[in-house]
């Protein structure tokens, strides 16, 4: 039996969650869930939105199954979200974008993975008030984060027999931060010469995706262009609902959907469930476990495609746990 930690998070994570881990259960998997607390959640019963608990959990179990967590706008704690990508270094997140039959889009044939560095960039959080009427943030890149996001992206490539890889970037008015990125991007190309390499500014690479998201693979990306491309990425196949993603570093592996909390429809057993479930397929993949991470994606897939048991966003009129009932009956 595996062991793993399992956070619920806010809003609608802990209906969504639920739906994932009936699906692995289902599926024949037998893991262990130790469960914790992150966010506003955590917030309420320790008045800390990361306690140490939790992150211990972690890194003991070295994988964890994670619901969104709340960050308040512009006030309130930090985002939770960041601490724990900075506490246990997990420096790549990394999103699947697909198209599925079955969702109605205006692409059918988008299948990119977006690789963002995950630690550094405006996200650090470095901050603060210059007097009364400005603030300033700080925009960090070393070489050493952006060559390892680049190595990885590479290396995935390669093993998943993928044909190009493209460096996002605005080292055209950033010269040095984002010409760091760049540079170091390229440092790593140079050693996979039978990979495809090109280079994109990112309000073109934008367009690029908007006009032709079929011609894109894989997508190296700085922190900030990397969140922002991978949320409109997401609306090109049906929505953040449909969109799974991991966090992941040398000695641990968080799995979370890519939508946020939804608060104005937790509770209500609407939420799709299907960018949880495929985070639990992704956890399998990780863990060896490939022949039930088929079985359970080849299941979504062939719900969504059928269009009868799904949920509002897809079409249907069903809840949360009758879309995860009818994936389990098709496994």
């Amino acid at each position: 039996m595996y062991k793993a930690t399992l956070i619920p998070g806010d809003g609608i994570g802990p209906e969504v969650i639920r739906a994932a881990t009936e699906v692995i259960e289902a599926a024949g998997v037998k893991i262990s869930w130790e469960e914790k607390l992150i966010g506003q959640s955590a917030m309420a019963k320790y008045n800390n939105p990361l306690p140490e608990d939790t992150v211990s959990s972690i890194e003991t179990n070295r994988i964890a199954l994670k619901g969104p967590s709340t960050t308040e706008i512009a006030k309130g704690f930090r985002s939770a979200n960041i601490s724990l990508r900075q506490r246990l270094n997990l420096y790549a997140n990394i999103r699947p974008i697909k198209t599925i039959e079955g969702v109605n889009t205006k692409y059918k044939d988008i299948d990119l993975v977006i690789f963002r560095e995950n630690t550094e960039d405006l996200y650090m959080g470095i901050e603060h008030m210059v007097g009364k009427d400005a603030a300033e943030s700080i925009k960090l890149i070393t070489r050493d984060a952006s060559e390892r996001i680049a190595s990885m992206a590479f290396n995935y490539a390669l093993r998943e027999k993928r044909r190009k890889v493209t460096c996002g970037h605005k080292a055209n008015v950033m010269k040095l931060s984002d010409g760091l990125f760049l540079s170091s991007v390229r440092s790593i190309a140079s050693k996979y010469p039978d990979i495809e390499y090109q280079e994109m500014i990112i309000e073109n690479l934008f367009m690029k995706m908007v006009m032709n998201p079929e011609e894109f693979d894989v997508i190296v990306l700085p922190n900030l262009y990397g969140d922002l491309l991978s949320e409109m990425c997401a609306g090109l196949v049906g929505g953040l609902g449909l969109v799974p993603g991991v966090n992941i570093g040398v000695e641990a592996a968080v799995f979370e959907p890519t939508h946020g909390t939804a608060p104005d429809l937790a509770g209500k057993g609407i939420a799709n469930p299907t960018a949880a479930i495929l985070c639990g397929v992704m956890l399998l993949n990780h863990i060896g476990e490939k022949e039930a991470a088929d079985r359970i994606y080849n299941s979504v897939k062939r719900v969504i495609r059928e269009g009868k048991y799904v949920t509002r966003d897809l079409g249907g009129s069903y809840s949360t746990m009758d879309m995860t009932k009818a994936v389990i009956d098709n496994l």
